[in-house]
């Protein structure tokens, strides 16, 4: 099981997933292109701070959580030779700098293709799985729905590095939801979209989404 994660992103949704990483157990660094700008999340936190390469270096597995559009770029400053062979959490989405159109956001890609499906093919040697895709930061950690767990949807192609992330998400207090190869971010990234329309239309940011299955 891995136990030291590399947080690569600075903003609301890395500190989240990074304080996350520490209250449930495991060794975690956080990641910036300037680190300095952590200096008083890293004081409050007690967790270190360092650049994209240093963070990449260190973790045994990553935590992707910048903009999309910045993801291609965050992961060349982390170093192939850091990604590789790791299991690398894409919470990233194609938003595009457009404003929202009636509460749906714009993406930059089609139906026919995925952001994380891009960053795999350029980084072929590391292992994407995608979650905390489609939930605000608010809600990732230990979400309370009043005993019912939300789902979080997961897809990618190498089959431990999606173990590890499911019990990742079992111990934040969520169950996951397979949805097999990394070509079904095709599918999860446009849950963002839906997510975010209760938000923009009716300033509601805390919902989630779940999956019922119906007993045999």
């Amino acid at each position: 099981m891995i136990q030291r994660f590399g947080v690569l992103g600075s903003g609301l949704v890395g500190q989240t997933l990074a304080r996350g990483l520490q209250k449930h157990g495991y060794d975690v660094r956080i990641g910036s292109r300037t680190p300095d700008k952590l200096a008083a999340f890293a004081s409050a936190s007690g967790i270190t701070a360092g650049t994209f390469g240093e963070v990449a270096a260190w973790g045994e597995g990553l935590v992707l959580a910048v903009l999309g559009r910045a993801a291609h770029e965050a992961l060349e400053l982390a170093g192939r030779a850091n990604t590789a062979g790791k299991l690398v959490i894409d919470t990233t989405n194609p938003i595009s700098g457009d404003p929202p159109e009636n509460g749906v956001i714009h993406f930059t890609t089609g139906p026919n293709s995925s952001l994380m499906e891009e960053l795999q093919a350029a980084h072929a040697d590391a292992h994407f799985v995608k979650a905390f895709s489609s939930v605000g930061s608010a809600m990732m950690v230990d979400p309370d729905y009043g005993g019912t767990r939300p789902t979080m949807f997961i897809c990618g192609n190498d089959a431990g590095a999606k173990r590890e992330t499911s019990a990742l998400l079992e111990k934040f207090g969520w169950e996951s939801a397979d949805m097999g190869k990394v070509t079904s971010a095709r599918a999860i990234e446009p849950l963002c979209q839906l997510w975010c329309i209760p938000g923009f239309l009716q300033n509601s940011w805390t919902h989630a989404f779940h999956l019922l299955r119906k007993s045999s």
